[in-house]
């Protein structure tokens, strides 16, 4: 069975169903089957074969969604593009994985170069006016297929269907394959998780070329017949409009628009009253934002994975949300999860060590790189490079990146751990902690942080936060101020250019630090 069954199910007992709202219209599940049809045969007609890329670079849009589920029909593979990357970062990605077609916006076929970055081999297709020269216009693409009907290709239930690269918050982003039985099974996960049904009503905000806005509960609210309100891209006002006409039940919120939510003159008053909770992840979520969520009544459920996993791995349920506060929750419906040592043995409760999951939702491995797929999956599980920890509950705490472990002195920090007391701060907006080559300690623990808009920050009352709460090696040895941090589209701060911050503005590594013991 293929995803686009999903919505032919939901199309022949329920047609008139709304299955999408975006920009005042409705999309019902009847209109909704009748144009993955379409765009399927256009599909095969322009020639594309299974196992072929379909490159996306838009907006969210019901198109967008449409062409996933008409891939998923004739076997090709889905391949999303992150609009807000230059465009020698899209003709990098898209010369290591070819498409046969590529999908531009006219927005970014206009501004952003793409027809610079298109390969050759590649029929790009504008959706949108006007089109540039040598292109093909979407609704031309269409009447292609007219009076074709592509009959859906037997494909097994590993056959790849999404090509989703990760955030690059750690180095070079890498695409991740996913198969049909990966966002099944990350489906299934959330319809548990979160406990979906056919009258929830989503929205949803998130980019859809990340796993996060299209995987947590867009996909899966298709699977179970919802209606989602889709927003082309995060808007303060038209969030809590949405929430409060349509009656929202379910979204998912990041920690970078749950701040701007919180910050907004409307938050005190805004009427949640529908939602039965707000998802969240994708960083670490200040214990601030969770203690104001849950002041207005509604469950902040965590949810915790990669783009490897699809993403849900492990999470949180509406029941347990209050009760523990900071987790991420336990394995999903689907999942096992693993704290392993640093020779792959099993830890037990309370001890840190490498998040690994197993599970149907794992990708396969990576577009065309064996090495890295062969690492990220050795044993049959996916090692995560999260630190974290279970609880005798079998609750996850994650504790940071592995990599992004401060060892000073001997000592083991962690950079998650030192974070959570800044942003603890009601005047400072975001906050990363890195270590930087000491002479001396191997390592010293350096903060930088953006103040809120309106805040000073005083250096000395800043680094006085620690005492009597982390001790003494935790502490930062050093404090920079800047505007914003470095983020990745779903907010995840890209730690290696902070690190490169923090070397400019320190003059290079190796300084001597004192301190005390």
């Amino acid at each position: 069975m293929d995803l686009s069954q999903w919505i032919e199910q939901h199309a022949s007992r329920a047609p008139e169903r709304p299955a999408l709202r975006f920009e005042g219209n409705e999309v019902s599940y009847g209109e909704l089957a009748s144009q993955i049809g379409r765009i399927a045969a256009a599909l095969a007609t322009h020639g594309v074969e299974r196992g072929e890329r379909v490159a996306w670079l838009g907006l969210n849009s019901p198109a967008m969604l449409a062409t996933l589920f008409a891939c998923a029909r004739v076997g090709a593979i889905f391949m999303p593009l992150n609009w807000r990357l230059a465009a020698p970062e899209h003709r990098e990605m898209l010369q290591a994985c070819p498409p046969a077609l590529l999908i531009v916006e006219q927005l970014f076929a206009d501004t952003t170069a793409a027809q610079q970055v298109a390969p050759a081999s590649a029929t790009s297709i504008c959706l949108g006016s006007p089109v540039p020269a040598d292109w093909v216009g979407w609704d031309a693409f269409i009447r292609g297929g007219a009076g074709r009907t592509a009959a859906p290709a037997a494909n097994p239930p590993h056959a790849p269907v999404l090509l989703c690269y990760t955030s690059g918050s750690t180095g070079r982003p890498k695409g991740a394959l996913l198969t049909q039985e990966a966002l099944a099974c990350n489906a299934d996960n959330s319809i548990d998780m979160h406990g979906m049904r056919e009258d929830d009503r989503v929205l949803t905000t998130l980019p859809l070329f990340h796993v996060g806005g299209l995987n947590i509960q867009t996909l899966p609210a298709l699977q179970v017949g919802c209606t989602v309100s889709l927003h082309a891209k995060f808007d303060p006002d038209a969030t809590f409009d949405a929430i409060e006409r349509e009656r929202i039940t379910l979204t998912v919120l990041v920690p970078a628009q749950l701040d701007a939510l919180l910050a907004h003159p409307r938050w005190p008053a805004a009427d949640l009253s529908s939602l039965r909770m707000i998802t969240t992840g994708s960083t670490q979520v200040p214990m601030r934002i969770i203690r104001a969520v849950h002041a207005r009544g509604v469950p902040l459920v965590q949810v915790w994975g990669a783009t490897e996993t699809a993403p849900v791995a492990a999470c949180l349920h509406a029941d347990e949300a209050m009760r523990k506060e900071g987790s991420t929750g336990r394995a999903a419906r689907h999942c096992e999860l693993r704290i392993a040592g640093f020779g792959g043995e099993e830890l037990p409760a309370g001890a840190p060590g490498e998040v690994w999951v197993r599970g149907a939702n794992v990708m396969s491995g990576y577009w065309d790189d064996p090495e890295a797929s062969a690492k990220a999956l050795a044993g049959g599980w996916f090692h995560s490079g999260d630190l974290g920890h279970l609880d005798e509950e079998g609750f996850l705490t994650i504790d940071g990146r592995l990599k992004d472990m401060i060892i000073s002195g001997g000592e083991n920090v962690s950079p998650a751990e030192v974070e959570a007391v800044l942003l603890d701060c009601p005047e400072i907006a975001e906050a990363a902690v890195v270590g930087r080559p000491d002479a001396r300690w191997g390592e010293v623990v350096v903060a930088v942080v953006a103040p809120k808009p309106g805040a000073t920050l005083q250096r000395d009352r800043i680094l006085g936060l620690f005492d009597g709460r982390l001790a003494r090696f935790k502490h930062p040895k050093d404090l920079f101020v800047v505007e914003a941090l470095p983020r990745t589209a779903l907010g995840k701060v890209r730690k290696e250019d902070v690190r490169q911050l923090v070397a400019r503005l320190t003059g290079g590594a190796g300084r001597h630090e004192e301190r005390t013991a």
